[in-house]
């Protein structure tokens, strides 16, 4: 039942837009540092800074910079980092082997990270696209990804992530049964703490192409992923999606991309009540910037209403590579 008000002149709704206190003391949602997790890029090397083009403003770091940048983080309020590798071409194979390299790049940097800053989160994606030489979130044999035998490599990609101290795994591969396959070995493992946020409702979306470049799988794709990522006319089966992932273990759930799938965020949280996160990504983030650079819009503007509108649509938390810009904002 809508609230019940008095007509005009008795209610008047600008009453309660017209000073800046009023406005911030009725607002239905806010935003706040402690709502962000902040994707960080790594590259091989030392003193290394990578600017990514179609990023402008991000960059690779060496994981002696990704340990500066996450003390920024910390300083900033920012709660959480996530960290993705850019894997050197000669690294990749068509059995991904690298994604579980206790020497990689992400889990070197996770250890780096926890030792200097050991209160902030990390979060490590688990999907084999940074080091499968196809280019896909699976193993790839005669044009199909397999999904059991994917969740093989996935498993052990995880015990390896979890042994390098992540706090937070983000299965994010699409492949059918991978949560529950995590969630088991977790626990046979004894990392029984380390929390999975699922993402749960990942959309096949033309949003990601920007991050392909800053993992470097940019032309390395044999075919699409249309076949395990999500059919972007579908809301319906995100629910399923979500349903499923939750039933075998995860934590959390994410939607991903972020302003196109507000939708599926709001129907997540109100049918679930479970921590929902969204991924402001690659191609979102792009957009804005470079649209702000030509002075198109008012970037910090856009950047605080996007993000914003996250929150209204019930998400508890975001991943945006806008983190410390807003966080030093807010």
């Amino acid at each position: 039942m809508p609230p019940i008000t008095a007509p005009f002149p008795l209610s008047r709704p600008r009453r309660l837009r017209q000073s800046g206190w009023i406005r911030d003391m009725v607002a239905e949602v806010s935003l706040s540092p402690s709502d962000l997790i902040w994707p960080i890029f790594l590259v091989d090397g030392q003193d290394m800074r990578v600017p990514i083009a179609s990023m402008p403003g991000v960059e690779r770091l060496s994981v002696d910079l990704a340990v500066e940048a996450a003390r920024e983080a910390a300083d900033l309020g920012i709660p959480c980092v996530a960290l993705f590798p850019y894997t050197d071409p000669a690294r990749k194979t068509p059995g991904a082997e690298e994604a579980w390299n206790p020497a990689n790049l992400v889990n070197t940097a996770t250890r780096a990270i926890k030792a200097a800053v050991p209160g902030l989160g990390v979060m490590l994606d688990v999907a084999l696209d940074p080091y499968n030489s196809d280019g896909h979130d699976g193993i790839l044999r005669d044009g199909m990804v397999l999904n059991d035998e994917t969740l093989v490599a996935l498993e052990r990609q995880a015990l390896a992530q979890a042994e390098a101290g992540a706090d937070i795994l983000g299965p994010s591969d699409m492949m059918d049964g991978r949560i529950g396959v995590i969630r088991q070995a977790l626990e046979s493992h004894e990392f029984q703490d380390t929390m999975i946020l699922s993402y749960a409702a990942k959309y096949a979306s033309a949003y990601y192409g920007p991050f392909r470049d800053a993992v470097g799988a940019t032309g390395m794709l044999k075919g699409d992923k249309k076949t395990y990522q999500m059919d972007p006319r579908n809301t319906d089966e995100a629910l399923r999606e979500v349903a499923i992932d939750l039933a075998e273990g995860a934590d959390m759930v994410m939607v991903k991309p972020g302003l196109a799938y507000l939708d599926i965020c709001a129907r997540v949280k109100e049918k679930f009540g479970v921590p929902t996160f969204a991924y402001q990504v690659s191609g979102e983030y792009a957009m804005i910037a470079a649209a702000g650079a030509n002075g198109w819009i008012d970037q910090d503007r856009v950047m605080l209403e996007s993000l914003t509108a996250f929150r209204r649509a019930g998400c508890d938390g975001i991943l945006t590579y806008f983190a410390p810009t807003v966080a030093r904002m807010i």
